[in-house]
């Protein structure tokens, strides 16, 4: 009887066993360095990140809330190698277990560059990187938009450059930060902050020297996007000559340096200077030549017989002149006197058959009804008439 009694005590609950479970996972996996493989990662829209990390022989769930993968400098993706760090919990309603994750980092820059090559192969197939949606840099820009730290050393450098080479252009600093937890996101949203302005003439996106982890904000799809969707051209300049980005392969130039991507941008005031000496001294030469030449043409012309002899040639002109007119008179008049002619033999014909002298010879007209009477049959013997004689008329009824 006894031994049924310490039986039944000895069994456990599934809510006992698993918290039993929970508290020995939590209490001695509190702080734990784990490397593996990530697989099906999903970023929430809260926020959240859920991912697997695994190895040939086991997986295991872990979680990264909102707020703690801020300070993740890369975006993960599957495939990648990272270290986490974090504690064991356990979700007692399904019994399993997870990890809390609180930092991730590439397992070695192996890594980095894997995620690197990977994306630059998804964006080159879209096309972000072709030469045939790169847009001209201009070559007297008014307005410059620098998207950078506006503490850092790669601001000044291009400040000085700027002064130094072409004064006149304008720089409108769009501050971001340019490494660590939403750098790509500040960069992105500055590049679209400046494309709202309806006066920048060029962008330039970058920053000075670092790390590959310190330059990876401009190796995000984010950041290369945002390059590829403005409708101002845009330099990248990140890092040094041997650094090469993301953004660099977006972007409408790449520059070797933040300096380098000044000097790109500006025109250099003494060239400029040189420029305009050598058109003056050209310009000077050569209206010189001009007005050589249009002094030998009038020399020539001033020397010529004509200009010799100027009233000769007005005599002969004035001459010229007065035959034509004479010519056209003359012709004139013989014109006006053939019509007369004209004129009065035609008169000579028509005179004859005037009805005035028709009815002067004795001749008369009949009209009735106001109609003249030419044949005897139209005359209608009830009607009145009259009878028209050169002196008069009479009316028979």
């Amino acid at each position: 009887m006894k031994r049924k009694e310490e039986s039944k005590e000895n069994i456990l609950s599934v809510s006992e066993i698993t918290g039993f479970i929970k508290q020995t996972l939590e209490e001695n996996f509190s702080d734990i360095s784990v490397i593996g493989e990530l697989s099906n990662f999903k970023a929430h829209v809260s926020g959240h990140w859920y991912f697997t990390l695994k190895d040939s022989g086991a997986q295991v769930s872990c979680t990264m809330w909102r707020g703690v993968n801020n300070y993740v400098f890369f975006t993960p993706q599957d495939g990648m190698k990272v270290i986490i760090t974090g504690k064991i919990t356990v979700y007692p309603p399904r019994g399993n277990y997870q990890i809390d994750v609180r930092s991730m980092k590439p397992a070695g820059v192996g890594e980095l560059q894997a995620a690197f090559e990977k994306l630059k192969q998804k964006l080159a197939a879209e096309g972000l990187f072709d030469e045939q949606f790169k847009k001209p840099i201009p070559e007297f820009p008014s307005k410059i938009g620098i998207v950078t730290a506006k503490d850092g050393a790669a601001f000044q450098d291009m400040k000085s450059i700027a002064a130094r080479r072409y004064p006149l252009v304008e720089l409108v600093i769009a501050s971001c930060k340019v490494q660590g937890e939403g750098a790509a996101e500040e960069i992105a949203r500055n590049i679209r902050l400046l494309n709202k302005q309806n006066d920048i003439d060029l962008i330039i996106v970058g920053r000075g020297g670092g790390s590959l982890e310190d330059l990876w904000a401009f190796n995000e799809e984010i950041v290369a996007r945002a390059i590829f969707e403005s409708d101002i051209p845009v330099i990248s300049a990140v890092g040094h000559e041997i650094d090469f980005t993301i953004s660099d392969f977006a972007a409408d130039l790449r520059a070797a340096t933040p300096s380098a991507a000044m000097e790109l941008a500006t025109p250099d005031k003494a060239e400029l200077s040189a420029l305009l000496k050598e058109f003056s001294f050209s310009f000077n030469e050569r209206m010189g030549r001009i007005i050589s030449d249009y002094k030998t043409g009038i020399r020539k012309i001033i020397s010529s017989y004509g200009f010799r002899s100027p009233q000769d040639l007005v005599n002969r002109k004035s001459q010229l002149l007065d035959n034509l007119i004479y010519r056209f008179q003359n012709n004139l008049e013989i014109k006006i006197s053939d019509i007369k002619n004209r004129m009065k033999l035609l008169e000579s014909k028509i005179e004859p058959h005037n009805v005035e002298n028709v009815l002067k010879k004795g001749f008369t007209l009949i009209s009735q009804d106001g109609k003249y009477i030419t044949r005897k049959n139209k005359l209608a013997d009830e009607n009145s008439f009259e009878i028209k004689f050169y002196d008069g008329e009479v009316k028979i009824k």
